[in-house]
């Protein structure tokens, strides 16, 4: 984020929110085409970019505390998202999608997309301002941020679907995640191995 307080014109495509909308469809017909590392922080752009010089984001936030992380598990490994400085870090090499697809109660999709965005929240960083309701604002903001990657994917021309079922510790297993860390939400995406009529 540059130090003026100016904010990055959107990555994404040009196309009409309404579009996307109507466009939008949960699809699991992903080819083996891996997704570039743009691709994905675009993608990751959508659901937690910067908006703002005072760090305010694409997704709102209760308190404008944004409790989530987003963690991305490609055939190359597992990557953070920083989203202050717009980029994607590989934290650990290696493929574990089949690992984390046995963590989400062995849903094919997740073992077979070019990449899944994991929403993580960070217990802690609510819980002193909202105490018990904590956990339902980082419920309410994983949806928040998963529908915009989900509408990102679509003005992106991919094919996109969430997934709620999962094992939370075995996920964080996964991820390697410290105990503060819970895995929320995936989102599973990818090229579509369909051609377009």
């Amino acid at each position: 984020m540059p130090s003026t307080g100016m904010v990055a014109a959107s990555p994404l495509a040009m196309v009409t929110l309404e579009e996307c909308l109507r466009s939008r469809r949960s699809r699991r017909d992903f080819c083996w085409d891996p997704l570039g590392v743009d691709e994905l922080r675009r993608l990751c752009w959508a659901g937690q970019g910067v908006t703002g010089p005072a760090g305010l984001r694409t997704a709102p936030s209760a308190g404008a505390i944004h409790p989530l992380e987003l963690y991305v598990v490609t055939p190359s490994g597992i990557s953070h998202y920083d989203a202050m400085r717009d980029r994607l870090t590989l934290l650990r090499p290696g493929d574990r999608r089949p690992a984390l697809c046995t963590a989400a109660e062995s849903q094919d999709v997740i073992g077979l997309a070019p990449a899944t965005i994991v929403v993580v929240a960070v217990e802690g960083r609510m819980e002193p301002r909202y105490g018990t309701r904590a956990r339902r604002y980082q419920l309410i903001e994983a949806g928040h941020v998963a529908q915009n990657v989900l509408l990102a994917a679509t003005a992106m021309g991919f094919c996109a679907i969430p997934v709620g079922a999962l094992d939370d510790l075995a996920a964080r297993d996964v991820l390697e995640l410290p105990a503060t860390h819970t895995p929320l939400y995936l989102v599973a995406v990818g090229r579509s191995s369909v051609e377009p009529t």
